[in-house]
């Protein structure tokens, strides 16, 4: 199953849920402002981020920037620990599933989570199936 952790008044989080929505992708979506991320779902986000704090966390936050923050003096467990008690300085949309994780709305990278016979179809027929038989005659 896909998790989306979202916020509110995420423009890209709405593009990501509809994304989903049209593509008939079941997706549990967790606000992140709204709920108390748990450690272990931290713990995995952080694990499949491949540069670490980077994908995840946004250095231009409030939070970080007037509190002078340097997360990258923190140990996991303090690391952790902030983002809980700070989920707004999370990066939004993150999806995430048993494979994959995506930071952001990209048209291109959403791609990696549709079923794998979709999208050899998304990728390998043209987008104007409907006309293809006007343009061989």
């Amino acid at each position: 199953m896909i998790t989306i952790y979202t916020s509110p008044s995420c423009s890209s989080c709405r593009k990501v849920k509809k994304y989903f929505e049209d593509n008939h992708i079941p997706y549990k979506e967790k606000n992140i402002l709204s709920i108390s991320l748990k450690e272990n779902e931290l713990k995995d986000l952080l694990e499949k981020s491949e540069n670490g704090t980077e994908d995840i966390i946004s250095t231009r936050s409030k939070i970080i920037k007037e509190g002078h923050i340097n997360i990258d003096d923190m140990s996991i467990s303090e690391l952790i620990e902030f983002i809980r008690k700070n989920p707004s300085v999370l990066k939004r949309p993150i999806m995430i599933d048993d494979h994959n994780m995506q930071v952001g709305y990209s048209e291109e990278e959403i791609t990696a989570f549709l079923p794998k016979a979709k999208r050899y179809l998304s990728e390998n027929l043209c987008k104007d199936c409907e006309n293809c038989g006007d343009k061989n005659e």
